[in-house]
C-alpha cells in the first residue's frame, strides 16, 4: 500500500493516529570503510531477507530509507514493538556468525503520535519523536515513549525498563521513554545488578527467545529452539554482550573498555584568536609517531592556554596519526572585525568545490557550485557575543552559561533576530550561511568526509564518540580544537549549525551558485555539521539534518555569514 491510498478522499485532513518506528544501523561509516562492498552487500541482504518480511508479518510499511536506516509506519503500536523486537532477535542470529566488530546492530526507536500524511512522507512530532528516541536507543535494542508504553505494557510478554524523562530536539515537553526488556524479570535485574548486566546476560538470551517470541503471533516451538540456539553461539562469541544493548550512554565510561592512553602531543603555540592579519608562518616541530591527538588550539580572547592532556577515545575512533595541520601561528585568510562588538570573521575568495557526496541519498547527486566571495564566523557564535544580543532588546531568548560557550538551544528564528541586531548595529548585511556557502567553507578545501581526512581522528572535534571527554549536558568551549585550512574553528561537532536553505530531501534542482534554496511554506530548515550529542558519522563536511525552524534544541546554534570577503 502506498502513502496515497491512506490520504482522505473527501477532502477531510491529512492527519493520522499512527505508530512509527524509526531504525538505523550504528557506526555504518565505519563498517564501510573496513569493507565497502561486503558491508553494503550485507545491508541490502538484512533489509530483503529480515526487515521487508517481518513488517509485512507485522502489518507495518516502509516510509522512506534513509541511507542505512528506514522509517515504517504502523495501525498498532503493539504491531510496531512486537515488529522492532523480531528483527533485532532475528539480527542477533546473524550477527552471531560474525565477528563483532563486523556486526550490524540497528537502533530501534517507537512512537504513538499524531502525523500528517502526504504523497509520499510523513511529517510532524509523532515522527520527530520516532527519530529521536532511536538515536537515544543503544545499538541492538529497542526503545519506547510512554505513549506506546501505555498501549502494549499488560499485552507482550517482556519487560519495561523507565529511563526517566528526557528532552528531545524540537519537542518543547519531555518525553518519558522505556527501554524494552524480552524478560519481565529483566526490569528487577536491571534496576538491583546494574553493575553486573554483563553476568546475567547469558541466561537473559535464553529467557528472551521464549518471551518475546512467544508474543509473536504464529510462533512455533521451532522458533523457540531457533532463537535459543543464536542466543547460544552469541554468548559463546562474546559472553559479556547483553539482550538488547549495552548500558544507556551515561553508564559507558565503566561498561566500555578504554584503549591505552597515548603519549600527550608535542606542546605548540598559540594562535591568538584576536589577530586580523596572518603573521609570517612558523614551521611546527616534529611529532613523534604514535601522537594520535591534534594540538589542542589556544582558546579565544585572552585565557591561558590549557596545558596538552591526551583525552580518552572511544573504541570506534580510529587510532591513526592526525593529518598534518597549517603552520603554528598562521592564518590562511584575512580576518576581520566590523564592529567592537562583532564577531570575527574570516574573508573568504569563494570559489568552485564538489557539494554533497555519495555517503547517503540526501547527500545526492554530487554537483558543482560556485560560490561569491564572502566572510563567515571564525567561530560559532558565543554566548557572550548572544547576550549582547539579549542587553540590546533585540534577542528574547537569554541562555545561561560561560560566555566562551557556543550559544546553543536556539531556533532559526532566534538566529534570525541577532543577524538582524548585528546588521543594525555595523550598517552591513548579516545573515546566516547558505548551504553551499557552509559546505565550501566546512571543506577547507578537501574533498574527503571530513576536512581532516576520511576517519575520525580523536582530538579533532567535539562529538558523542570522539574520544574528547566531553560533558554530556553542554558542548566544550570554541576554539578547543585545530582550526581547519581556512582557519575557521568547530566547523565539525559541538553544535550543529543553522543554515539559511529550506530542506529538501537531495540536491536535484538545487541552485549551482551558492545561493539559499528557499520556497514557499518552509517547513524545515537545514543544520549542518553534527554536535556534542551526534556520532562522529554526522560530522562529514557533506552531512545533512533538517528541523523546525520555530522549535529550540539543545544541540543547535549558528554562525553568521557577512556578504563580501571585506
Amino acid at each position: 500500500m502506498t502513502l496515497d491510498a491512506t490520504l482522505p478522499q473527501n477532502g477531510g485532513s491529512p492527519r493520522r493516529l499512527a505508530a512509527i518506528l524509526s531504525a538505523d544501523i550504528k557506526d555504518s561509516c565505519r563498517l564501510i570503510g573496513i569493507d565497502e562492498e561486503g558491508t553494503l552487500a550485507r545491508m541490502k541482504r538484512y533489509r530483503r531477507e529480515i526487515i521487508e518480511p517481518t513488517l509485512f508479518e507485522h502489518y507495518g510499511r516502509i516510509i522512506k530509507n534513509t541511507g542505512d536506516g528506514f522509517l515504517a509506519i504502523f495501525d498498532s503500536p503493539l504491531e510496531a514493538v512486537r515488529c522492532a523486537i523480531v528483527i533485532q532477535q532475528s539480527l542477533l542470529g546473524r550477527n552471531a556468525a560474525m565477528p563483532r566488530d563486523q556486526w550490524l546492530q540497528y537502533r530501534i526507536g517507537v512512537n504513538l503520535g499524531d502525523v500528517i500524511i502526504a504523497s509520499d512522507d510523513i511529517y510532524g512530532d509523532g515522527v520527530n519523536i520516532a527519530a529521536r528516541v532511536q538515536a537515544l536507543a543503544q545499538p541492538g535494542s529497542v526503545y519506547i515513549s510512554g505513549g506506546v508504553y501505555e498501549q502494549v505494557k499488560n499485552k507482550l510478554v517482556c519487560g519495561y525498563q523507565s529511563l526517566g524523562d528526557e528532552r528531545l530536539k524540537n519537542i518543547t515537553d519531555p518525553v518519558r521513554i522505556y527501554r524494552v526488556l524480552p524478560d519481565p524479570e529483566a526490569v528487577a535485574h536491571a534496576k538491583k545488578h546494574h553493575r553486573t548486566w554483563a553476568a546475567i546476560a547469558a541466561a537473559l538470551l535464553v529467557v528472551a527467545g521464549a518471551g518475546a517470541w512467544y508474543a509473536r503471533p504464529g510462533a512455533s516451538t521451532q522458533d523457540d529452539k531457533t532463537f535459543a540456539s543464536r542466543a547460544a553461539r552469541q554468548q559463546s562469541l562474546d559472553p559479556q554482550a547483553p539482550v538488547l544493548g549495552p548500558p544507556r550512554v551515561a553508564d559507558r565510561a565503566t561498561s566500555e573498555p578504554v584503549p591505552p592512553t597515548p603519549p600527550a602531543p608535542v606542546p605548540q603555540p598559540a594562535v591568538p584568536l584576536a589577530a586580523t592579519t596572518p603573521p609570517a608562518p612558523q614551521p611546527a616541530p616534529p611529532q613523534p609517531a604514535p601522537v594520535v591527538t591534534a594540538p589542542p588550539p589556544a582558546p579565544p580572547q585572552s585565557e591561558p592556554a590549557p596545558a596538552a592532556t591526551a583525552p580518552q577515545a572511544s573504541p570506534h575512533v580510529a587510532m591513526v596519526k592526525p593529518p598534518p595541520l597549517p603552520p603554528q601561528g598562521s592564518v590562511p585568510y584575512e580576518v576581520v572585525r566590523d564592529c567592537e562588538q562583532c564577531p570575527q570573521l574570516v574573508s573568504l575568495p569563494g570559489g568552485a568545490f564538489s557539494m554533497g557526496s555519495n555517503d547517503d541519498p540526501t547527500e545526492k547527486p554530487l554537483h558543482q557550485v560556485t560560490v561569491a566571495p564572502f566572510a563567515i564566523g571564525r567561530l560559532p557564535v558565543t554566548i557572550g557575543e548572544w547576550k549582547q544580543c539579549v542587553a540590546a532588546k533585540a534577542c528574547t531568548y537569554d541562555p545561561s552559561g560561560s560566555d566562551e560557550l557556543p550559544v546553543h538551544n536556539v531556533s532559526w528564528a532566534d538566529a534570525q533576530q541577532f543577524v538582524t541586531w548585528l546588521s543594525g548595529l555595523s550598517n552591513k548585511k548579516y545573515r546566516l550561511p547558505t548551504e553551499a556557502e557552509w559546505e565550501y567553507a566546512a571543506r577547507g578545501g578537501s574533498a574527503t568526509k571530513f576536512w581532516w581526512g576520511n576517519q575520525v581522528v580523536r582530538g579533532m572535534a567535539n562529538c558523542k564518540d570522539c574520544g574528547d571527554q566531553s560533558n554530556a549536558r553542554l558542548p566544550m568551549k570554541v576554539a578547543s580544537f585545530a582550526p581547519n585550512a581556512f582557519g575557521l574553528y568547530d566547523m565539525a561537532g559541538g553544535v550543529a549549525q543553522w543554515v539559511a536553505d529550506c530542506w529538501h530531501r537531495d540536491y536535484q534542482g538545487a541552485p549551482k551558485d551558492g545561493s539559499s534554496w528557499d520556497h514557499a511554506n518552509c517547513r524545515e530548515r537545514v543544520l549542518r555539521g553534527g554536535s556534542w550529542l551526534n556520532d562522529a558519522g554526522d560530522l562529514r563536511s557533506a552531512s545533512r539534518n533538517y528541523y523546525d525552524p520555530n522549535v529550540r534544541y539543545p544541540a543547535n546554534g549558528f554562525r553568521v555569514v557577512r556578504n563580501g570577503a571585506n
